[in-house]
């Protein structure tokens, strides 16, 4: 699903990137450093360069971290996962790795994004870009006809990707049946590893996501859900990631993303809800299948969606040495699970990569990965932080500048959340209201008033400050 809306031609999101504080360049040493590993040879490892791997992402990216090829094998299939090898590209103790853990991973803004590497190798020599032999670190996931991992190889190894695909084309090739050779399978292991991750009581939360794109010469503000292939592409990041877990437990070193479980009495206040929005949620039935059934462009599904996201609490990364944690499986996956799949975005990945790759060949984990381990927890938790302010206050200013010049101007709405009784107790000195979710433009926002959850309720626009980035409504 996609709504969208062009917004006024110019908005200007540098107060956002300077109250950020984002830097707008790398210190010249990193830079210099970046320059001279982009022009070194490639390094010595395994040539894998006959595997026609691809690669699937946004339409206009070109950090490329992962590409892929899939294939049956006897009895199951063997899936093929060549991640970005940035460790060959970083020297430790330098100044592109020290200025990679102040920026903690990519920063995207719609007027461009603020890098975890310099664009010479986050776009050029680390990028899995077509056509040309990049250094990669290889899974090789062997699965049976279930979906179930039976066997996991890993190497640095040169790859050659053969095509940059996108999300919407490879859509349109697989509802016509027509998905290339590298990825036909795709479909099949997807709904295999989806229904797999259900059955463990893998929880997905299934909203559309808001974004600011640009349009000619203005911006438009984007509501869009992720399609089959999308989320079929994921689950071969969650294998891969579960692979990771798993060694570096068996190992008992290294960096897991963590979640708790869905408390029992959080589930049962979202049990309770279900009814009234018309949920049907039958005995027996796990979370995550109720909501892999619903349609969330629906406002009381949207509803239900939005309440459940209350279960998804509590991420953190976890790092361990020698004691094994008290908690390591991640809520939401419903395993054991671990970021390795996306380095040239995230920090943690490189470092969680290398500690694999030692266990896997059975030597001792570098010291200069292993020390890192307790230090990224924090980091990453900071730079979770920047990044999710950043989104967050690039969208609040795009949507008070679509409607700066329509205060007074009626919508219709669905409450997706609502703060006043029957719902639950106002905060102190907040006016009772809730959340909103305008079908055009496609904006959520705070509205004061009575607000029945799940419901289309007709608001009327009171605020709408791009200085302050706030946008408010009230139930007309």
């Amino acid at each position: 699903m996609v709504i969208r809306r062009v917004l006024a031609p110019r908005i200007d999101f540098g107060a956002l990137r300077r109250e950020l504080g984002l830097p707008d360049s790398f210190p010249a040493a990193a830079q210099r450093e970046a320059d001279e590993a982009a022009d070194a040879p490639p390094p010595a490892v395994a040539d894998r360069t006959d595997v026609p791997f691809v690669t699937v992402d946004p339409a206009t990216s070109r950090d490329l971290d992962q590409a892929m090829h899939l294939s049956r094998r006897p009895g199951g299939y063997r899936v093929r996962y060549a991640i970005a090898d940035v460790a060959t590209h970083v020297r430790p103790g330098g100044p592109l790795e020290e200025e990679t853990w102040r920026r903690g991973q990519t920063v995207y803004l719609p007027d461009g994004n603020v890098p975890l590497h310099p664009h010479t190798l986050s776009e050029g020599a680390a990028s899995l870009l077509p056509d040309v032999d990049r250094a990669a670190v290889l899974w090789t996931i062997d699965l049976d006809a279930d979906g179930a991992t039976v066997a996991v190889g890993l190497e640095r190894a040169l790859v050659r990707s053969r095509a940059k695909l996108d999300y919407p084309g490879v859509q349109v090739a697989a509802d016509a049946g027509r998905l290339p050779d590298p990825i036909a399978l795709l479909p099949e292991i997807g709904a295999l590893l989806t229904a797999r991750g259900l059955r463990r009581g893998a929880v997905n939360l299934p909203l559309p996501e808001q974004d600011v794109e640009p349009d000619g010469d203005g911006w438009r503000l984007v509501l869009r859900g992720p399609g089959p292939m999308e989320d079929h592409n994921a689950q071969i990041s969650l294998l891969t990631g579960m692979a990771a877990a798993d060694i570096m437990l068996a190992g008992r070193i290294g960096l897991l993303r963590t979640m708790p479980a869905p408390k029992p009495e959080a589930v049962a206040r979202l049990r309770a809800a279900a009814a009234p929005l018309g949920v049907h949620w039958p005995d027996g039935v796990r979370v995550g299948e109720v909501l892999a059934g619903l349609d969330a462009s629906r406002p009381r599904a949207a509803a239900f969606v939005d309440q459940a996201a209350e279960l998804m609490r509590g991420a953190a990364y976890t790092a361990f040495d020698g004691e094994l944690p008290e908690q390591p499986e991640h809520g939401g996956v419903a395993a054991a699970y671990a970021h390795v799949t996306a380095p040239l975005r995230r920090l943690a990945d490189r470092y969680a990569t290398e500690v694999c790759l030692a266990l896997h060949e059975g030597r001792d984990v570098p010291e200069w990965a292993r020390s890192a381990l307790p230090r990224l927890p924090e980091v990453m938790a900071s730079t979770d932080r920047t990044a999710g302010a950043a989104t967050r206050g690039a969208i609040d200013l795009a949507e008070a500048v679509l409607l700066e010049h329509r205060v007074g101007e009626t919508f219709s709405a669905a409450v997706l959340d609502a703060d006043a009784p029957p719902n639950g107790p106002a905060k102190p000195g907040r006016v009772p209201g809730g959340t909103v979710a305008l079908d055009d433009p496609p904006v959520r926002a705070r509205c004061t008033g009575e607000l029945p959850r799940g419901e289309r309720v007709t608001v009327r626009l009171v605020t709408a400050d791009p200085v302050g980035r706030k946008v408010l409504f009230e139930r007309a």
